[in-house]
């Protein structure tokens, strides 16, 4: 059985390929029938987002298992196949599984340690195994890979520390305020950096979002995500004193927040902090402001500064992350190098299983009337003897699997006791686990 990911992504290929490489659940389940069904696969998974399409099979032979998924992808985005080769990547083997592993991880994202991911490998898995076109080696791969993508996450808190602009502003704010539940934020503009931030701060714990924009009706779309108010432009200082939080990303060519307003709200709230965060460039808020008494204020190059940092962080976390992935990696492939003794194992036991009873029938017949004790007990002697006959060579040729020399081994074996292990021996014995154990 071999493993191998046919995939795109957003390094391969531009956003107009993407597209069309990208699948609804109606698509999903029909692509991953069709790609179950031809003779050289015998499981699928397809894990897609926004930034990557990706086909794991385990195919039963590797070049033909290869050319079925790249001419489904063709059949699906009208690329010739040419264009398939030119735009997708593929790995087989050892280089499918890691690449599954370090993509659960979060080591081949966009954004390093991007904690989304994992879920969505998940739900990928869940939706092929729900649906019966997944086998016991893909099972076990995704089963591992989950694992792998958590323990990563666990040993390196490479998914911690913000690596986004608007994120880091959540950053700030903890970091000036404290704790976030129960606070309240003032968003001056409506693009998508105020949108990200307001996601990210309501994430945090923040209950009361205010949104203020020139263009009100924006403003008001933007609220009613989060369960927030509206408030006209002109009257955003009117609410800035009952907020904690202040994010202004606007277009604007000029400030837009001037210090003689936010000097009078201060004086209006005396004691109390006001967290000001300019992600706009150029910037929205008068850096004189920073200069008043219970004012905090960051711009874009404090919050780069944040991004920096904990970018390089991420990036030491991930030398430690490949570690991980190693070692995830060598414990499965022992496990699958096992699996390709197990139909030989199998049929040995069937062959010893075979003489064992021909040849108690004949002793049992020779020696006439026994007690149910008796024959117990002849029986339990010949199952010991078989036993701990077979428990060395099996042993043995489940060590010798994992060595480049496996395949050998298993040969010799089957010449030496002449089995027959035939391809649906193979998956039966592979669906019944059997020789995993000890």
């Amino acid at each position: 059985m071999f493993v191998l990911v046919v995939g795109v992504n957003h390094r391969t290929a531009p956003v107009e390929v993407r597209e069309r490489l990208s699948f609804t659940e109606h698509s999903l389940q029909e692509a991953l029938a069709r790609i179950s069904a031809e003779p050289a696969v015998a499981g699928c998974v397809i894990l897609f987002t926004c930034n990557r399409t990706e086909i794991y099979a385990a195919a039963r032979e590797l070049d033909e298992g290869l050319n079925a998924i790249r001419g489904h992808l063709s059949s699906l985005s009208g690329v010739d196949i040419a264009g398939i080769k030119n735009y997708t990547y593929v790995h087989t083997l050892q280089d499918a599984v890691r690449h599954l592993f370090r993509v659960a991880a979060g080591l081949d994202s966009m954004l390093l340690g991007e904690p989304q991911i994992l879920g969505q490998v998940r739900d990928a898995y869940q939706f092929a195994f729900q649906r019966g076109f997944t086998n016991k080696v893909l099972n076990t791969l995704f089963q591992q890979a989950i694992a792998a993508g958590k323990r990563v996450r666990r040993a390196t808190g490479i998914d911690q520390n913000a690596v986004s602009i608007s994120y880091a502003a959540v950053d700030l704010a903890r970091q000036a305020l404290g704790e976030l539940a129960g606070r309240s934020v003032l968003i001056i503009g409506a693009g998508k950096m105020s949108e990200l931030a307001a996601r990210y701060l309501v994430a945090n714990g923040v209950t009361g979002v205010i949104v203020s924009n020139r263009s009100y009706g924006r403003a008001v779309n933007l609220a009613r995500q989060f369960g927030g108010r509206a408030v006209k432009f002109d009257q955003l200082y009117n609410y800035m004193l009952e907020a904690d939080i202040v994010i202004s990303c606007t277009a604007a060519a000029h400030y837009v927040v001037h210090y003689p307003q936010v000097a009078e709200v201060m004086a209006r709230r005396p004691g109390a902090r006001l967290l000001l965060i300019d992600i706009a460039v150029p910037r929205d808020i008068d850096p004189r402001i920073g200069e008043l008494p219970g004012i905090t204020l960051h711009d874009i190059d404090d919050l780069q500064t944040v991004v920096d940092q904990n970018l390089a962080w991420r990036k030491q976390a991930a030398v430690t992350a490949e570690g991980i992935i190693e070692e995830e990696l060598n414990q499965f492939m022992a496990w699958l190098g096992i699996q390709s003794v197990v139909p030989t194992i199998a049929a040995l036991k069937e062959r010893a299983e075979q003489i064992k009873q021909n040849e108690l029938r004949r002793a049992l017949n020779r020696l006439g009337e026994l007690s149910a004790h008796d024959k117990k007990v002849i029986g339990s002697l010949a199952n010991s003897i078989v036993n701990q006959l077979l428990h060395l060579p099996i042993t043995r040729l489940k060590e010798y699997a994992l060595t480049a020399e496996g395949h050998l081994y298993t040969e010799v074996l089957q010449n030496l006791f002449d089995l027959e292990v035939s391809e649906k021996r193979e998956e039966q014995a592979k669906k019944q686990g059997l020789g995993i154990g000890g």
